[in-house]
């Protein structure tokens, strides 16, 4: 005789069942709700002061010289990379650091003013050097024997093409065309401009950590040791290790830098690593004025040549690209809306891009300007996105500009250690980006493949760009024997952003994007209240303009 026993498996309507009626009733509730996805959110939680609530004093006072201390890097690096072959010498490097430091420190501020308002920092865009670089190998200007001639002819040819660049990008802002185009963005595809906005940048970040391991890699392992696991052990009535995490880790990595420099470690060591590594090697505190204020037109009436116009400005459609992906990464972790087309074009127009290029081609910056992507990801890492602190930031620009001696002290840091920073906080940008795939429907092969896609030739397509269209080479598949538009090419396909965010708007608009159900797994059916500026009060609290500047500016 044989007895059989039957046996079934609960079914997911029989589990659902069990857990909405049996079983003590509300405990079921609880533990479904448990299991549920995370909520989208318009806004980031968790911001402690965002961009309309500013801390106390004292605390926004030492967040600003943070947000100061961060714009040091970029501001340092690229005029000690031209001005040394354009002919200039320590006194010279260490004016153009401080023309830079002001304009970008005057941008900042009026930024925050009158530009998109957001709490973003206007600095020298790395970019530009591509082209600038072109310049000072032309013939016309390397064959200068005298180096200071050298020097002025070169500087004057760069502010040229600046000023050019700028009016480029005052036109695409004050006439809307660059809101025209921004309004074709969905979450989809801002999902990889934003992330290779700050993946782009990964040569400013360990490559150049590497150059000096000894501080370098102390200065990234205490950021994160002070910022991310300390506040758990050490508890406070205020946040202290996290807000200040980068203002300890450059103290301690700089004292380090410092004992290794006095003790001799680099005396026979070459002469890349010396100037990598040695806190005395900069010349900038011995070469600086300690009272010198920037003006126009201080080397002279600039020169214009159509062929480097052409590619400056090339570079200026680039940083059209950056400056907005860093304005969707600052605005999520300000803790505002996303920002509305007319915005970005108001700002593009304004200050960080156009009349801040144009003011780095009147002041001799070497470079133009761009929004600082450090500095976004700084917000994040504070929690602080107070236009405020911007302010302050700002404030102490102008000032260190001014005053060229105290400024140049904190100047002095190696660069390694500023490059440590970035590689954690060029992380929290690129992370904003993917913040925006909760908007997105990710169970949909369209979406899938527009994703992969523009994030694989983000990588590749740049990467093939740098590595055949090196300055003054021959080879690829395109060189037309013309140099600017050599420039103009590599510009623009080496810029990780742009190859990115072009791919996947392209592909976005083109496939069957107006159905509705291509629409909503794309996320542009929650998009499109932002892409108007009536659309949602909260943009008045974010982004109107003070002094009733609207009514003066209703076209942006």
């Amino acid at each position: 005789m044989y007895i059989i026993l039957e046996f079934s498996l609960p079914t997911s309507k029989t589990m659902a069942q069990s857990g909405n009626g049996g079983g003590g009733g509300g405990g079921g509730n609880k533990k479904a709700e448990e299991f549920q996805p995370h909520p989208v959110k318009e806004q980031l939680p968790g911001v402690q002061y965002c961009i309309n609530s500013p801390p106390p004093w004292p605390e926004a006072i030492g967040l600003g010289f943070q947000h100061y201390l961060l714009t040091l890097g970029i501001t340092v690096m690229i005029p000690s990379i031209l001005v040394p072959q354009m002919g200039g010498t320590d006194a010279e490097k260490a004016r153009v650091i401080q023309t830079l430091l002001f304009v970008s420190g005057f941008s900042t501020l009026f930024q925050t003013l009158f530009g998109t308002r957001l709490p973003s920092v206007a600095v020298g865009s790395y970019a530009y050097v591509i082209p600038a670089t072109s310049i000072l190998l032309a013939s016309r200007n390397s064959m200068i024997v005298d180096p200071h001639e050298r020097f002025l002819q070169t500087m004057r040819a760069i502010q040229g093409t600046l000023i050019i660049s700028g009016c480029f990008q005052m036109v695409m802002g004050f006439l809307g065309l660059w809101r025209n185009i921004v309004r074709f963005l969905s979450p989809l595809s801002v999902v990889p401009y934003v992330t290779f906005t700050g993946l782009g940048l990964y040569y400013l970040g360990f490559p150049t950590l590497a150059k000096c391991v000894e501080v370098g890699l102390p200065e990234i392992i205490t950021m994160v040791f002070v910022s991310q696991y300390l506040p758990h052990y050490v508890k406070s009535k205020r946040p202290i290790f996290d807000r200040f995490g980068v203002l300890f880790s450059v103290i301690i990595a700089w004292l380090l830098a410092l004992i290794l420099t006095s003790s001799g470690l680099y005396d026979n060591k070459p002469v890349k690593i010396q100037m990598s590594c040695r806190t005395d090697r900069a010349g900038l505190i011995s070469a600086s004025p300690w009272i010198r204020i920037p003006y126009p037109f201080q080397w002279g009436s600039p020169t214009f040549n159509a062929g480097e116009i052409f590619a400056m400005m090339a570079v200026a459609f680039v940083s059209l690209f950056e400056s907005t992906g860093t304005f969707f990464a600052t605005a999520r972790y300000g803790s505002a809306t996303p920002v509305p087309p007319s915005v970005i074009s108001r700002g593009i127009g304004w200050l960080v891009d156009g009349i801040g290029v144009l003011f780095s081609g009147f002041f001799g910056c070497s470079t133009g300007l761009t929004a600082s992507v450090e500095n976004a990801g700084l917000l994040a890492l504070t929690k602080v996105g107070s236009r405020r602190v911007i302010q302050i930031a700002a404030g102490f620009m102008i000032l260190f500009s001014i005053f060229g001696k105290f400024g140049a002290v904190f100047a002095s840091i190696p660069l390694p250690i500023v490059a440590a920073i970035y590689c954690v906080l060029f992380g929290y940008v690129s992370s904003a980006g993917l913040g925006f795939l909760q908007f997105c429907n990710l169970n949909s092969f369209r979406t899938k493949f527009i994703l992969g896609f523009s994030f694989f030739a983000g990588i590749s397509v740049p990467q093939y760009f740098r590595e055949y269209y090196q300055m003054g080479s021959k080879c690829g598949h395109v060189y037309t024997g013309s140099r600017w538009f050599h420039d103009v090419v590599s510009v623009i396909f080496t810029s990780h952003a742009t190859v990115a965010s072009l791919v996947a708007l392209f592909l976005d608009c083109t496939l069957s994007r107006q159905t509705d159900e291509t629409r909503k797994d794309s996320g542009l059916k929650w998009w499109e209240k932002f892409n108007l500026y009536n659309s949602d009060v909260r943009n008045d609290e974010f982004y109107s303009l003070p002094w009733s500047l609207n009514k003066l500016f209703p076209a942006l």
